[in-house]
């Protein structure tokens, strides 16, 4: 990962570049991860230790982090996306920082999380004007063909100013 020692500390400015300015609207779809570990510099394991970990906990070896993008905000905070890929579960968190680098909030927003037969999948739609809407659904591990609707939800999010991320509308799809 890289040679800095354990105790060195990652300017916020540093963390911040790792992710790149996006225009919305923007939908983190399944496979969208693949674009950004290609596009993006991945997290050094000091980025990862001071400003990842304190919110995840510490990872195994198995868990990966790519950044994603940021998204346009208010001028006093930053909302920054990450891909976090981890044994059966993939996500893209959304995590919401102060000018000065303290987590506001730290939420999975869309991914897919495999459990028992069944695969949970979910995206997200980021709009210019704050709101983020959410759609998931459940298929089966065995056949990903056979989708099921009547499982399906939606979730309409909202990213105030102040950097907290409220649940507007969240309903069942019948």
């Amino acid at each position: 990962m890289t040679n800095k020692k354990p105790n060195t500390k990652i300017p916020l400015s540093s963390f911040l570049n790792a992710f790149p300015k996006v225009d919305l609207p923007i939908t983190l779809t399944t496979d969208l991860h693949h674009t950004f570990s290609q596009e993006n510099k991945p997290f050094s394991e000091v980025m990862v230790r001071q400003y990842i970990e304190p919110q995840q906990g510490v990872a195994d070896e198995f868990t990966e982090y790519i950044p994603c993008f940021r998204l346009p905000t208010h001028k006093d905070i930053h909302a920054l996306i990450y891909w976090k890929a981890s044994l059966l579960t993939y996500e893209y968190v959304l995590m919401v920082l102060d000018k000065k680098g303290h987590v506001i909030e730290h939420k999975g927003i869309a991914g897919t999380k495999a459990m028992d037969q069944t695969l949970v999948r979910s995206v997200a739609t980021f709009k210019e004007d704050g709101t983020i809407y959410v759609v998931g659904g459940i298929t089966d591990s065995n056949d990903e063909t056979q989708y099921d609707a009547s499982n399906s939800q939606t979730i309409l999010m909202e990213l105030l100013e102040d950097g907290e991320i409220v649940v507007l509308n969240e309903q069942k799809l019948q």
